[in-house]
Formats: C-alpha cells, sequence, structure tokens
C-alpha cells in the first residue's frame, strides 16, 4: 500500500502528461498518482504504470469533486492535492512525509511555491523564443504569423516565489510577500493564513476529518480559503514548508486560461463567506476572528472590520 496518493484533478488538461512524468521523475518514497480525467481524455494520453491510477468522466463533474473521488479511491497514508500543470522538487515527497511526522496529524503542509516556467513558444523560421502564452500571431524577430512550435521548458522560475498569502475582507486570497518579514515568518516551517490551493499536503485521515472538500461552493474557486479556514478553525494547523517545492503554472492570459470553466465563482465565495464570516461550519472550535487576531494586523482589514466580525459571532 502506498504512503502518498497524489490527487490530481484535470479537466481537457494538455500538461497532465507533462505533470505525471515529472512526478514519476522526482519521488523517492512509497507514492502513486491518482488522476481524475474529468470530462474527457487525456490528450496527449497517459502512458500505464504502475504507480498512476486513471479515474474517467464524459462528463466533468468539478474539480472539488474529482479531488474528493481521488481521495476516496486512495488507501495511503497521506494525500497530496495538485493542479494538473506543476513540476516538483526532487524527493518532495519524502521530505513532506518526513515532516510530518514530526509536525503531528493536525498539521497541513503547503510547499514552497515557485510559478512554472512550462514551455516556450520557438518560431520555425528564426528560431526565436517567446515565454508560454497563448498560440503567436507574429515573431518579433522575422515576418512570420503561423509557423511556430512549443518547446517544454517546465522549470520552476526561482526569481517568482510565493511562501505567504492571506485573504481580504471579503474573503478573497491575496498574495501576502511582505508577511515574509515579520519574526514569526522565519525559519524552514512557518504558520500561513492563506494559500493559492495549488497544492497542500495532510493525513488522508485528516482530510476525511474535515469533510474533504466542501462541493457546495461549486466545482473551483476558494479553496485556498477553505483548506485553510478548515484547518485552523478545526484546532489544527497550516505551514509553509520551505525545504521543499512545487512549481504552478498560472495562466491568466486571453486564450491561455484555467481549463476549469467557472461561471459560478461569486457562488464560491458567498458560500465561503456564509461558512467563514457568519460562522456556520459544524467542526469549528474558533471563530474566524481567532484567526484573524493570530495574524494581525492584516492588510485589507480594519479594527471596525475586526470589531463587526466579533458581533456576528457574538450573535450566532
Amino acid at each position: 500500500m502506498p504512503e502518498l496518493s497524489l490527487l490530481i484533478p484535470a479537466r481537457s488538461e494538455m500538461f497532465l502528461s507533462q505533470t505525471i512524468e515529472n512526478i514519476l521523475e522526482n519521488i523517492e518514497g512509497d507514492t502513486e498518482v491518482i488522476a481524475v480525467l474529468d470530462g474527457g481524455w487525456a490528450d496527449p494520453p497517459i502512458p500505464d504504470h504502475p504507480k498512476v491510477t486513471l479515474i474517467y468522466h464524459s462528463h466533468s463533474i468539478g474539480q472539488r469533486a474529482a479531488t474528493n473521488e481521488a481521495a476516496k479511491v486512495s488507501q495511503a497514508k497521506f494525500v497530496l492535492k495538485a493542479d494538473a500543470h506543476c513540476a516538483f522538487d526532487k524527493g518532495f515527497d519524502v521530505k513532506l512525509m518526513a515532516s510530518s511526522e514530526q509536525l503531528g496529524k493536525d498539521v497541513t503542509q503547503i510547499p514552497r511555491m515557485y510559478n512554472l516556467h512550462g514551455f516556450d513558444w520557438r518560431c520555425k523560421r528564426c528560431g526565436d523564443r517567446t515565454y508560454q502564452g497563448p498560440y503567436p500571431t507574429k515573431c518579433e524577430k522575422c515576418d512570420n504569423t503561423t509557423d511556430f512550435e512549443r518547446v517544454i521548458v517546465w522549470q520552476p522560475r526561482l526569481n517568482r516565489k510565493t511562501d505567504f498569502a492571506r485573504f481580504d475582507n471579503t474573503l478573497r486570497f491575496q498574495y501576502w510577500g511582505s508577511y515574509g518579514k515579520r519574526p514569526e515568518a522565519q525559519g524552514d516551517i512557518a504558520d500561513l493564513m492563506c494559500f493559492v490551493g495549488a497544492f497542500f499536503f495532510m493525513y488522508r485521515e485528516r482530510y476525511w476529518e474535515l469533510g474533504g472538500l466542501d462541493e457546495r461552493h461549486g466545482s473551483w474557486g476558494q479553496c485556498g480559503v477553505e483548506v485553510a479556514c478548515k484547518n485552523w478553525l478545526s484546532g489544527g494547523r497550516l505551514v509553509v514548508n520551505k525545504m521543499t517545492w512545487g512549481a504552478h503554472m498560472f495562466r491568466t492570459r486571453p486564450g491561455f486560461g484555467f481549463p476549469y470553466p467557472n461561471p459560478g465563482i461569486d457562488r464560491a465565495r458567498q458560500h465561503s463567506r456564509w461558512l467563514w464570516q457568519d460562522g456556520n461550519w459544524e467542526k469549528a472550535v474558533h471563530p474566524l476572528s481567532w484567526l484573524l487576531e493570530k495574524f494581525w494586523p492584516i492588510p485589507d482589514w480594519t479594527e471596525t472590520d475586526l470589531e463587526e466580525q466579533k458581533k456576528r459571532e457574538k450573535h450566532k
């Protein structure tokens, strides 16, 4: 039985094969991959491998539901949810497992995150290369407008590092680089308020104690806020492990977007506020104001915001 299962929800994901190949190259422990092909077969296809299990759905069930399904298939001690467009540090699996054994069952880890340089476009006429994005409309060095090829790079951008993040007073994710200068942010393992949602690591038993991913949010959106609040408000802990890393491909340009469409992102945010600001998560042992005070001061949060939050909690 594997010690660790990587849970990968993948919808119309052209980089899934590259992600799985990178994982298999870099694992050093008894680690498997469980990928959910959510709404279509992988293109390019995933080669057969004894450490890879594929689950296929002809119609998409959503990123959260796909992650939960993969977790139900797992029999491993640990699970690591990962997006289908990522790269990882050599031995990331054994590093996270070793830290988890020391930190304890109630601690969820986020590896240090870098932006992923997945590929370049190369002009077939002059050889000029441009950074990843939608298919080019013209070469900047010659008159080519049609003939380009994708060249895989698949390396972390070491100058684009993320250790810390937060959420604002509407519970929307925000980066928080300045937090890294605070004394409590030092060391190889440090508490963090929130994270991107691209990957997180925990005991599988803990994943289900926290209820898995709450599908009432919809397909995706607010994942980092959800996992962060569940860990902290249940009496657990969320940390960044700076001794290992994952790199995530960000696709925010027109024609180069995230494969999971989500016209219901407002629904996800509304449900998130209902859970955490309105105090409707039944497993909470701390209110949201406790978490705010733990990381205070927080940009976008005022003393008035904090007092209003405490008033909501008082009237529950």
